[in-house]
């Protein structure tokens, strides 16, 4: 079993498998959430259960997806398409040994000035 949680622990949720790899977005929106970038794996949202979510809140972030989030503590959690089966779990938030390695870039036409992608991993200007 694979377990998360938010930074005060509010959030709490545990995984019974997750996508090997993690996949790095640039655009904007993710930049603005995260406070820098969003690294995420997936996994089926019906594998996902939470064990605390007395801090957990959805944000709307566009007509066609959703951001999980703690209210308490802000921690910057999931990443849900409307229509998806699946969702995205923030990579930071799962305890160690996670065992994931990088798997791509995504929207790097869109990241931020002040830093350079130096890793081998594929880099996709949009997605």
């Amino acid at each position: 079993m694979i377990n998360g949680r938010c930074d005060c622990g509010k959030v709490m949720f545990e995984v019974q498998a997750v996508r090997e790899t993690v996949t790095v977005c640039h655009c904007s929106q993710c930049r603005r959430t995260s406070g820098h970038l969003w690294a995420s794996t997936h996994a089926p949202f019906k594998d996902l259960k939470f064990t605390a979510d007395t801090g957990l809140e959805w944000y709307r972030s566009s007509d066609f997806a959703k951001r999980g989030f703690c209210k308490f503590c802000g921690s910057s959690l999931f990443y849900r398409m409307n229509d998806e089966d699946g969702i995205g779990i923030a990579a930071g938030s799962l305890d160690l040994p996670t065992g994931l390695e990088l798997g791509k870039h995504i929207f790097v036409k869109d990241k931020d000035d002040y830093y350079q992608i130096t890793d081998k991993v594929p880099q996709i200007e949009r997605y």
